[in-house]
């Protein structure tokens, strides 16, 4: 299919990146229209209106495009992915970690060319009991600094995602957990368990080295139990990630995992608190079609 022969419709989060989301999606669309595609963008009200629209826009065959941050990323890939559609990707938000991990073009005309001319690539995606994501799942202090981040939406995005860690360390104390990796059981006493796909997040950091969202596993990070000024070092040292060097933490691959622990503890996905434990989280191979 050429790019003038595509049907375009994004899924806009009008919130994203301080309110600016259409500020970020109108150069594009100016470019899909000069080049004769046929282009509409539908503001997000929820959550799930994100999922069905794009549902149902990817059951007609058109090019569902996410135009927000991971969180959006995450919602219209959820519907993309249940209609065996195909989806593009315009960054818009805060972190954009999946857009940086895929090294997508970062300016206007780039994005436009790929969405008229690239090849849809086929990646795998996390399930979640029951909910899509691209990116990864966490659960500890990850997850308790997401909730931290949502809750400043109005700091700088780069101040934000620095300081929720440190606050979320100061009121963190470990978990128990048990894992059940592709039928072999583990506990452990930790301060995260990270369950990634893209590997990528905290505002451009690769929590998750090895991963790689199309490869056909699931990698799972587990930071264990120590010192809490040791995890201010952690932090430090996942900018460069030679944080998988510690002893405290420890990698496998599978294709399924269940998390659960001895107490609530968040459960994260792209950005936002998706469910609750026990998770079940399930790697779908190549089941998003993504123009990257």
């Amino acid at each position: 299919m050429s790019g003038t022969q595509r049907t375009f419709t994004a899924v806009v989060n009008p919130i994203s990146g301080g309110g600016h989301g259409f500020d970020h999606w109108r150069p594009v669309s100016d470019l899909l229209h000069a080049a004769g595609a046929t282009v509409r963008a539908i503001p997000t009200q929820s959550r799930e209106h994100a999922i069905t629209v794009a549902g149902q826009a990817a059951a007609r065959g058109e090019v569902v495009v996410a135009v927000g941050g991971d969180g959006m990323v995450r919602d219209v890939a959820d519907g993309v992915v249940r209609a065996e559609g195909t989806m593009g990707l315009v960054p818009a938000g805060r972190g954009n970690d999946l857009a940086w991990r895929l090294g997508l073009p970062q300016d206007p005309a780039g994005l436009a060319r790929l969405l008229l001319e690239g090849e849809p690539r086929a990646f795998d995606v996390l399930d979640v009991n029951g909910v899509i994501a691209p990116g990864n799942v966490y659960i500890g202090i990850d997850s308790l600094a997401t909730q931290i981040i949502n809750a400043n939406r109005r700091l700088p995005a780069l101040l934000v995602y620095r300081l929720a860690p440190v606050r979320a360390i100061l009121r963190w104390r470990p978990a128990g957990y048990t894992l059940d990796l592709d039928g072999e059981r583990s506990e452990v006493r930790a301060h995260t368990v990270v369950v990634a796909n893209s590997g990528a997040y905290g505002h451009g950091l690769r929590i998750v080295p090895p991963a790689e969202p199309d490869d056909g596993r699931l990698d799972v990070m587990v930071v264990g139990d120590g010192p809490r000024r040791k995890v201010v070092s952690f932090m430090g040292q996942a900018k460069k990630g030679t944080h998988i060097e510690r002893p405290e933490v420890t990698l496998a691959t599978g294709t399924a995992v269940t998390v659960d622990a001895d107490r609530p503890v968040p459960v994260c996905a792209d950005g936002d608190e998706v469910t609750t434990l026990p998770a079940r989280i399930t790697l779908l191979p190549g089941a998003l079609k993504l123009l990257a």
